[in-house]
C-alpha cells in the first residue's frame, strides 16, 4: 500500500482549488455568453436579487457540467498519447480564443454551436416554462453546448498537465483534489455573478455592453499571454525530459 505524504496531499488540494478558481473566474467573466448578457439586461431592469438568482442558477448547472467532466470523461481522455496531444491543443486553443476575443467587435462572438444551443434552449423553455430567475439561469446554461465542451477540455488539460515549473499535475487524479477544484469553480463563478449583478443593478445601465466589450478585449490579451506561457512551458518540459548524449 502506497503511503501518501500529508504535505504533498494538502499541496495538491490547494493547487487544484486555485486552478479551478482561476479557470472558472476567467471563463465566467469573459462576457460572451447568454448569462452575462441576461444579467446585464435583467439587472438594470429588475434589480440585484433577480439578476443574482439568474447567476446562481447558472452557477449550479455550470458546476454540474464541471463535476461530470472531472469524474467521468477526463479519466479517459487524460491518458496516453491523447494526454500529450491535449497539451499541444491547449496551446493552440488559447491563442485562437485569445485573438478571437481581442479582435471582436461585439460582446457576442458567434460559434458553430450557437444555432444548435439556441434551438435546444427554445425547446427547453417551451417545455419547462421557467418562471423564476434561478431556473432561467439554470436552463440557459443547460442548453448551452459550449459549456460542457469547454469543461471537458479544461478537465482533461488540468488533469494531464503539470503545474508550471513543478512535477505535480494541476489537478491530481484523487477525489479530494477533484472536489477542491470543483469547489473552486463554484466559488469563482458565484462570486463573479454576484459582482456582475451588484454592479449592473447599482449602475442602472452604466455597466454597458461597451464596458463588457473592453473586458472581452482584456480577456483576449490574458488568454494570448497564457497561451504563449503555456507554449514556453511545454518546450521547458520537453527539454527536461529529452535524452542527453
Amino acid at each position: 500500500m502506497e503511503i501518501v505524504n500529508p504535505i504533498q496531499s494538502v499541496n495538491s488540494i490547494l493547487l487544484a482549488a486555485v486552478a479551478g478558481f482561476v479557470c472558472a473566474l476567467i471563463f465566467a467573466s469573459i462576457p460572451v455568453g447568454p448569462i452575462n448578457l441576461t444579467i446585464l439586461n435583467e439587472g438594470a431592469r429588475r434589480g440585484f436579487k433577480w439578476a443574482f438568482l439568474i447567476g446562481l442558477g447558472a452557477t449550479v448547472m455550470d458546476t454540474i457540467y464541471c463535476t461530470v467532466s472531472f469524474t467521468g470523461l477526463s479519466q479517459f481522455y487524460g491518458k496516453g498519447t491523447v494526454k500529450h496531444a491535449m497539451q499541444l491543443m491547449s496551446f493552440v486553443f488559447l491563442l485562437f480564443l485569445g485573438f478571437k476575443f481581442l479582435l471582436a467587435q461585439t460582446v457576442k462572438v458567434p460559434t458553430k454551436l450557437d444555432a444548435t444551443s439556441e434551438k435546444i434552449e427554445a425547446r427547453m423553455e417551451q417545455k419547462f416554462r421557467p418562471h423564476s430567475a434561478f431556473w432561467t439561469g439554470f436552463l440557459r446554461v443547460a442548453a448551452n453546448l459550449g459549456v460542457p465542451v469547454a469543461w471537458v477540455g479544461l478537465s482533461v488539460y488540468l488533469m494531464s498537465s503539470k503545474a508550471y515549473f513543478t512535477e505535480q499535475d494541476w489537478v491530481a487524479d484523487t477525489v479530494p483534489a477533484k472536489a477542491a477544484c470543483i469547489a473552486g469553480v463554484f466559488l469563482a463563478t458565484v462570486l463573479w455573478f454576484l459582482f456582475l449583478s451588484w454592479r449592473v443593478a447599482r449602475g442602472r445601465g452604466k455597466f454597458s455592453e461597451h464596458t463588457m466589450l473592453k473586458m472581452q478585449h482584456v480577456s483576449g490579451l490574458c488568454l494570448i499571454a497564457t497561451g504563449l506561457f503555456e507554449g514556453a512551458h511545454i518546450v521547458w518540459l520537453m527539454s527536461r525530459h529529452a535524452p542527453h548524449p
